[in-house]
């Protein structure tokens, strides 16, 4: 909701943003907004009404309208629990269309995102069917499909208002008592993107559908993937103050020598320019593979190879990585924490970059690490798949090391691959450090085809 917008008002969009006014967006920004009016808004089944504020912020060029409202939106963090988040984004979905006709706003395309404002197409069919935003097409993109924000059907009804013909197995209703928000999202939208396209297919099997296959494969028509991209004005080698040496493709061989040199000397590590040296930036959870880390760590750790984590997450994984931090002392180092200055400084020090995730949308870590001329080891899946080029020997193409199945040894034959090669051949190493950051993967691309998407919808 950053690089997107950004990236289509460069393309000539005329792009508005409509966010909840969270409590932890920092003062600075709060104090900055514009107040541009407010109305009583009916919500419930009972007729039950709330404020609606509208309060406005532009920034690169994008207006950010927030929707301001005390009783809903006034704890610390966006996401707390379901039972506060149902009432919350019933609320925003309703509001964030109310806005618009207040305004006197009428776009010809609502992009929503995610389950948050999955109701925004369904209020869309229904309750503002006989307004001036109903010539509005409207996009769903799906983020995540693990998350679609399920709860009862008489908690859901009453909070959103909407009319009982939408609580049907082919819109909202699921099990037997149940309301899917993102269900009703997906049904009632014009269409429904993902963030990649190999991601676009997995959500149709049972493996990844997350018990929406069916219904996805129903809407499939509709269904299509493109990948994200990263915004080059935060990642940029050249320019990146939190690195400790700037490079471009045209010094990168020895600029990273120097940043890992001095990434090692910060980490604890021993100071050595012919270590292999791993990283991994990551929640530490199952979904991203942890597991298959784990249980090979010991088998990698050899006396020409480093690694250091990044993240935070499960205590299973953030335990067993301070465990081999001990065990490998100067060669391993777990960092259990975010810090954004030290996953830049990662980036660009590490020769590798592990993402080998059970599933995995679109994944933004393989997309820095190789704009940062470091060498991604992925997992076949998702946005993995669709951006990372398996390396081909015969030819010395390629962008990356991959696996297919996920397989604890397969990961580990990907790792080797990738170290024979560093260490045998590493003139073609070189060339895929180059090759890497050679890749166009800013938003532009992806801006282009939301452009043309959008397009598209209103011909």
């Amino acid at each position: 909701m950053y690089a997107l917008p950004k990236a289509l008002v460069k393309q000539n969009c005329d792009v508005k943003v409509i966010l909840p006014r969270y409590k932890c967006i920092p003062w600075e920004y709060q104090q900055k907004m514009i107040y541009r009016g407010s109305f009583q808004m009916n919500l419930c089944a009972d007729g039950r009404s709330y404020y609606v504020g509208i309060m406005e912020y532009v920034w690169d060029g994008v207006v950010y309208d927030f929707i301001d409202n005390e009783e809903f939106f006034s704890s610390g963090n966006p996401y707390t629990n379901l039972i506060d988040d149902i009432p919350k984004y019933c609320y925003f979905a309703k509001a964030a269309l109310a806005a618009l006709n207040y305004m006197d706003w009428i776009p010809d395309i609502i992009h929503c995102h995610d389950w948050q404002a999955a109701l925004v197409p369904v209020y869309l069919r229904t309750l503002f069917e006989n307004t001036k935003l109903t010539s509005a097409k409207t996009i769903l993109t799906i983020h995540n499909l693990r998350f679609q924000g399920v709860y009862n059907i008489p908690t859901i009804r009453y909070w959103s208002g909407l009319p009982d013909y939408v609580f049907n197995k082919d819109a909202l209703k699921v099990s037997y008592n149940d309301a899917n928000m993102l269900k009703g999202g997906l049904t009632y939208c014009n269409v429904i993107t993902t963030v990649s396209n190999t991601y676009a297919g997995e959500i149709q099997t049972a493996y990844y559908g997350e018990k929406l296959d069916a219904h996805l494969r129903y809407h499939s028509r509709k269904l299509r993937g493109i990948v994200n991209g990263i915004d080059y004005d935060i990642w940029d080698t050249a320019t990146d103050a939190r690195l400790y040496a700037n490079y471009d493709i045209t010094n990168v061989l020895d600029k990273k020598k120097e940043n890992k040199r001095n990434l090692q000397e910060e980490l604890g590590l021993v100071q050595d320019d012919h270590k292999f040296v791993i990283g991994l930036i990551s929640r530490l959870t199952d979904q991203k593979g942890l597991d298959l880390v784990n249980s090979i760590l010991p088998q990698i750790m050899d006396e020409h190879t480093q690694f250091v984590v990044l993240g935070t997450g499960d205590s299973v994984y953030e335990n067993s990585f301070r465990y081999y931090e001990n065990a490998y002392k100067g060669n391993v180092c777990s960092n259990i924490m975010y810090d954004e200055t030290r996953a830049h400084r990662i980036y660009a020090g590490v020769d590798a970059l592990l993402v080998p995730s059970q599933f995995e949308p679109c994944g933004l870590t393989q997309l820095i690490a190789m704009h940062y001329g470091t060498v991604p080891i992925v997992r076949e899946t998702g946005g993995l798949k669709d951006t990372v080029e398996p390396y081909n020997m015969y030819d010395n193409t390629g962008n990356g090391f991959t696996f297919d199945r996920y397989d604890a040894g397969l990961l580990l034959d990907a790792i080797n691959r990738a170290k024979t090669l560093y260490f045998t051949n590493r003139w073609c190493w070189d060339e895929m450090v180059q090759r890497d950051m050679d890749k166009n993967l800013s938003w532009d691309n992806s801006a282009k085809q939301y452009k043309d998407l959008y397009l598209e919808l209103t011909w």
